[in-house]
This record gives structure tokens, sequence and C-alpha cells, in this order.
């Protein structure tokens, strides 16, 4: 059975959270790439930015509802999600942008146990770790390879 170790791509493409979004967007195009993983300055995985996470600059601001009762004003949605949201339309760098929340794999992993999380958090790609360290990143690309041969 095959495991994450033998299809992963093993030759990262990496970003900091200094990558202006200019880098970025130029990294994208050139690479062919829909997930990368971000490093901090020791080379530890902090967190990846997606495909996603750059068209949403480009996306229109949805002002949360709000009610105004006597000199109150009430948000019906959460302000904190309206300030996120705001950070990312406006970021300049992958710090602004990427997310800190990211599943990872080791390489050990089933195959199939890869595919189950691709498709249940709705995601592209999934970083590979071990001991800490990236060693690898395993995407929906790399399983389709897998099937055809």
């Amino acid at each position: 059975m095959l495991k994450v170790k033998d299809i992963m791509t093993k030759k990262v493409v990496t970003v900091t959270k200094e990558t202006t979004v200019l880098e970025l967007a130029g990294i994208y195009a050139k690479q062919h790439i829909s997930s990368l993983p971000v490093l901090d300055q020791n080379g530890d995985l902090i967190g990846i930015v997606t495909e996603t996470d750059l068209v949403e600059q480009d996306k229109n601001l949805h002002i949360p509802t709000v009610i105004s009762i006597f000199d109150w004003v009430i948000y019906l949605e959460s302000d904190k999600k309206f300030e996120k949201e705001l950070k990312k339309m406006t970021g300049k760098s992958v710090g602004d942008i990427y997310s800190s929340e990211v599943v990872t794999v080791s390489p050990e992993a089933s195959i199939s146990d890869v595919a189950d999380l691709l498709i249940s958090r709705k995601i592209t790609a999934i970083p590979v770790v071990k001991g800490g360290k990236l060693v690898g990143i395993i995407s929906r690309i790399d399983l389709i390879r897998s099937m055809a041969g």
C-alpha cells in the first residue's frame, strides 16, 4: 500500500510572512501550484497560504450588519470576522493573508487518509511534517498521478 512518502513532492516551494503579495502572485503564476507552506526564520512550518487567500483580496467587502439603539451600536455579526476580512483584503505580505491553522500529515500516513482529509477539509494540499520539520507536500494532483501510474 502506498504511503505519503511514496508520492509526495519533496522539493517544496515555500514562503515566509515577509514575502510580498506581488511575489506570491508571481510564484503561483510561475510554479502552477495552489498552496504554499509558510515557514518562519528557523525553517519551521507556521502556516499555509493558498491561491484563495490571494484571490480574496479582490472580492467585495461585506460590511457587518449593525443595529443602533440609543447610543449603542450592536453588531449582528462578528466584528472580528470583519477585521480579519479587511486585513486580508488590504494585506501587502503573506503575513497578512496566510492561515496559521494548517493540517499536516506524516510521511507514513496512508494515501486514503490523505484523500479523506483533502475532501473533508476542502483543501488542495497538505504539508508533510516529520519531527516538526517540513519534508514535503502532498496535493490532489499527487494522488491523481499515483492512480495513473
